[in-house]
């Protein structure tokens, strides 16, 4: 039987096989550049490629690609061999420091929100060192950030290195006026649980909209649902235990920290989640475990489903980011340590988050704002749209002590004595878990809760970054011109909790006085992308992102329309779907099977037999099929309306206010015609087969 650590990261050219096949002083100098963000030298480059070029071929691949992830939501390869023109005819292994460094995709056909016209094609792929390079399909992939041939950013990887740069400066500034000297730089860490729906391949194929839209757009709910709550934690079957298995092994090659896994609540659902390591590196390993997730299900005849929600009235899948901030020496500054109360520098950490979520709840819905998403926000344990901080009893007493200048009197960790004398007792966490908040603190981190299954983590830790960053450089610029540090802190602590403490909420985010309770503590509600999307060209927003040189000004509104435009493209795609399902699956299937009871009603009235049941399901068959023909027509108008919107933000409103509720209104009459209608005549795979199927 192999061992996990003879084979794990084989396939990385990581920090073993670089100290393995680099001379020291080339080593070095690159560990300078991945850890110090110095600049890297070309003659270091060189010696990288070669010696990466050598390690690749040794392992079987025979091509390299730049690896990046445009705005398209995935990533991105162009494959070049590493043959090279030998005298005589044959061919030589070549791969050069040049290439390493930059590649030269065709930029033209990817999303650029209006930065680049289709005509001015070049674009550039840069490496990042930071992130280790990689083999997968006998290529060599090379992680790199994207841009178009003006500098502009085209992707997400480059703007959040700017991020974490921003929010590296800022925090280095703090910890220098508490005394830390020896702390070189400060990274913020993420670890991603990924959930995911799993459906048996030949059902998958039957589906049009589970293959066009990654969801269900029709569908009658299960007599069982996840009411019984026996799916959590359940015991895994044996098909769905031999997929996690592979995919564990094919994550481990490539070096992801795959760590859980289990049933999730909802029948067919299940989750991964991997140890926590640098934003960077888990944005990059999340996209990667995507990938191998499906490539896996499809060997063994599955299709994993990644959407926010495949399955109506059931869990929809989310990614819950894990977001905290660590120094090189191992600091984790959302640590609070034995006594949270008398730790001064925790608690300024903890005081720019809290401040960040508050001055920037607009951001953060934006990050993980899509079509998707939108229809899993506030229901069955997703966190609700309107942002909100759980901190939990200790730390909201504490800061409560600070405000108010009152002694803390803390609430201690009670022991858990379980009534039965051969099980150990033990002390409980000092803070809950609060499924219904979007952001809640989890003993040394915060669990931003709100991303969507498919969502790249890149974008939630973008503005997470860059929000405690400005609010980290707010508190720098404030005690570094102090005369009395001490009190100086005290104060700008006390003011901090005051001015910001409207974001934290302790409670249950489902509840509808919450609602009305945000609305009063001006909290924003903006529950859909048409919603919220507008607000990142905000002033403020565009200001900070700015300032902080996350992105510029013409980056954002490119993402403003990248965005938004791929909102409108997504529910155009399943209003079409929809059309073409009815009119030629469900519409022709409920018209035969109530012309065959309508059939059966008069023979069995010739033979003088009680026709109740021929008769009934056909009349109301009948009755369903004019509102599904009507509601075709009225979906159709509501897409062309819609279409004809002058801009893309038109053409979003006229998409929530018009297709949505008519797509909604289809879907019941053929959901409901679906419960009449005899199974052997039903065109579609039904909930019941896709949920319990594996």
């Amino acid at each position: 039987m192999k061992k996990i650590s003879d084979y794990f990261g084989c396939m990385v050219f990581g920090d073993r096989v670089m100290k393995e096949r680099l001379s020291p002083d080339v080593y070095a100098k690159l560990r300078k550049t991945i850890d110090e963000g110095a600049r890297l030298d070309p003659n270091v480059a060189s010696a990288v490629a070669e010696a990466m070029k050598d390690w690749a071929i040794e392992l079987g691949a025979t091509h390299f690609t730049h690896w990046f992830q445009p705005l398209t939501g995935i990533t991105a390869e162009k494959h070049d061999s590493f043959i090279a023109k030998a005298p005589g005819g044959g061919v030589i292994m070549e791969f050069s420091g040049k290439e390493l460094i930059k590649g030269e995709p065709d930029a033209s056909s990817f999303p650029s929100g209006g930065l680049r016209a289709t005509f001015e094609a070049r674009g550039y792929t840069a490496w990042d060192p930071t992130s280790y390079a990689f083999i997968k399909d006998n290529t060599l992939c090379i992680p790199t950030a994207f841009c178009s041939f003006g500098g502009e950013a085209l992707d997400k990887k480059t703007p959040l290195l700017r991020s974490m740069d921003a929010l590296n400066r800022q925090a280095l500034r703090i910890l220098r006026l508490f005394g830390n000297t020896t702390s070189k730089y400060v990274n913020s860490s993420a670890g991603a649980e990924q959930e995911y729906f799993l459906i048996d391949r030949r059902l998958y194929d039957r589906r049009p909209d589970l293959k066009f839209t990654g969801r269900t757009l029709f569908g009658a709910r299960a007599p069982k649902g996840q009411e019984l709550n026996d799916h959590y934690f359940g015991a895994i079957k044996p098909r769905v235990a031999a997929y996690m298995a592979e995919l564990d092994e094919e994550l481990w090659k490539l070096g992801v920290l795959a760590k859980t896994e289990h049933n999730e609540v909802a029948p067919g659902q299940h989750e991964l989640a991997p140890i926590f390591t640098t934003t960077n590196i888990a944005t990059d390993h999340n996209q990667l475990t995507m990938e191998v997730m499906q490539n896996v299900a499809a060997k063994h005849g599955l299709v994993c489903l990644l959407h926010e929600k495949p399955f109506e009235g059931v869990n929809g899948s989310g990614k819950h980011n894990n977001w905290s901030m660590d120094t090189d020496d191992g600091i984790r500054l959302l640590r609070p340590g034995a006594s949270p109360h008398e730790n001064a520098q925790f608690l300024l950490f903890l005081c720019a988050v809290i401040q960040a979520v508050d001055d920037y709840q607009d951001l953060l819905r934006i990050s993980v704002a899509t079509a998707g998403n939108d229809h899993r926000l506030g229901l069955h344990e997703a966190p609700p749209a309107i942002i909100s901080v759980f901190l939990g009893t200790e730390l909201t007493e504490v800061l409560e002590s600070i405000e108010n200048d009152v002694p803390y009197k803390g609430v201690g960790r009670r022991e858990m004595a379980l009534g039965v004398p051969v099980l150990p007792a033990f002390f409980s966490d000092t803070t809950d878990r609060n499924r219904t908040s979007p952001f809640a603190y989890t003993g040394n981190k915060f669990e931003f809760r709100m991303l969507g299954s498919s969502n790249s983590i890149a974008c939630a830790n973008i503005m997470l970054n860059a929000a405690v960053a400005e609010s980290l450089r707010q508190y720098a610029d404030e005690l570094e011109q102090a005369d009395n540090f001490a009190d100086a802190l005290h104060d700008l602590l006390k003011r901090t909790i005051k001015a910001h403490k409207r974001i934290i909420f302790n409670g249950n985010g489902y509840d509808d006085e919450w609602k009305a309770e945000a609305h009063r503590r001006g909290l924003s509600d903006l529950p859909t992308t048409p919603d919220c999307m507008p607000h990142i060209l905000d002033e403020k927003n565009v200001r900070m992102l700015t300032e902080q040189k996350v992105f510029t000004e013409a980056e954002l509104r490119s993402r403003y329309e990248i965005l938004l435009g791929n909102y409108v493209n997504i529910v155009n795609i399943e209003a079409a779907t929809m059309l073409e399902m009815a009119r030629r699956d469900i519409m022709p299937a409920v018209s035969a099977f109530s012309t065959t009871l309508t059939n059966d009603a008069l023979s069995k009235a010739e033979l003088g037999v009680d026709n109740t049941y021929e008769r009934s399901t056909a009349r109301r068959l009948s009755e369903l099929l004019t509102k599904m023909v009507e509601g075709t027509a009225k979906l159709q108008e509501a897409a062309d309306y819609a279409h004809g919107g002058k801009d893309i933000t038109e053409q979003s409103l006229r998409i929530r206010d018009n297709v949505l509720p008519a797509m909604k209104e289809l879907r019941a009459a053929a959901d409901e015609a679906e419960t009449l209608t005899d199974n052997r005549r039903w065109p579609l795979p039904t909930y019941a087969q896709l949920m319990f199927g594996v």
